[in-house]
């Protein structure tokens, strides 16, 4: 891993309401990740961590803190810069798919590479996707794990320098969320993008390099994975 401060997440604080109403969500959160590591943000519902996925994709601010992305503060860019960035730096995987509905697979993909200045080839990432054949379909003529495969073609296709994946299988049953999961890694090892990865199952961070691990707003554990497995052995 050449570059251990690729990502930096410095001191994040974020709170949602005013007043009596007001609640802290993000307590101080401090970490970096690697360029190309796997980093899985783990925790239950309402620790934080969908919340601070948004603040490192510039979809949600911070009150304090800040995040850097290869030396560049998302917080020193006005919103038109920051689009831009984001268009250029960042893939997003979602749980729902948001899949766009009278466009075909393809054409759902190339929309990811119409956001690009040096987009990946769309027939190889169908390929390695496995969904070349399904090419010509629309989004509801495929099942939820071929959805999601679309999604993360539509998102890895602009070549992001960071893949972020919200609960990618939360939808999902156990044996189509390993497969996705396989998918996210073989992305990872084939193009390099470093994923980072919002779950609250427990099995998952043993695929992953890093693993951060939310309660209440705050890092509990921040550990390097050292017995990482492959994604196609995890257990549930």
């Amino acid at each position: 891993m050449e570059n251990h401060n690729f990502l930096t997440v410095y001191d994040i604080h974020k709170s949602f309401g005013s007043g009596d109403n007001r609640a802290e969500v993000l307590k101080g959160i401090h970490f970096s990740v690697a360029k190309g590591e796997i980093c899985v943000l783990l925790g239950p519902s309402g620790s934080g961590k969908s919340t601070l996925l948004n603040i490192i994709g510039g979809i949600d601010s911070a009150d304090s803190g800040y995040i850097s992305i290869n030396g560049e503060k998302t917080a020193d860019m006005d919103e038109r810069t920051l689009t831009r960035y984001r268009r250029k730096h960042l893939g997003y995987v979602f749980q729902m798919y948001n899949l766009i509905p009278n466009l075909n697979v393809k054409e759902n993909v190339e929309v990811g590479a119409y956001l690009s200045d040096s987009p990946l080839d769309v027939d190889d990432i169908l390929n390695t996707l496995g969904l070349y054949e399904h090419r010509h379909k629309l989004p509801n003529q495929l099942s939820g794990g071929q959805q999601q495969r679309t999604s993360i073609g539509r998102a890895i296709v602009k070549n992001p320098d960071i893949l972020l994946c919200d609960e990618p299988t939360g939808a999902l049953d156990y044996n189509t969320s390993k497969e996705i999961l396989r998918l996210i890694e073989d992305v990872n090892q084939k193009y390099g993008n470093t994923v980072i990865m919002v779950t609250h199952n427990e099995a998952i961070k043993d695929m992953a390099d890093r693993v951060i691990k939310l309660r209440d707003g705050q890092i509990r554990k921040n550990l390097v994975n050292e017995a990482k497995i492959p994604a196609g052995d995890l257990d549930w």
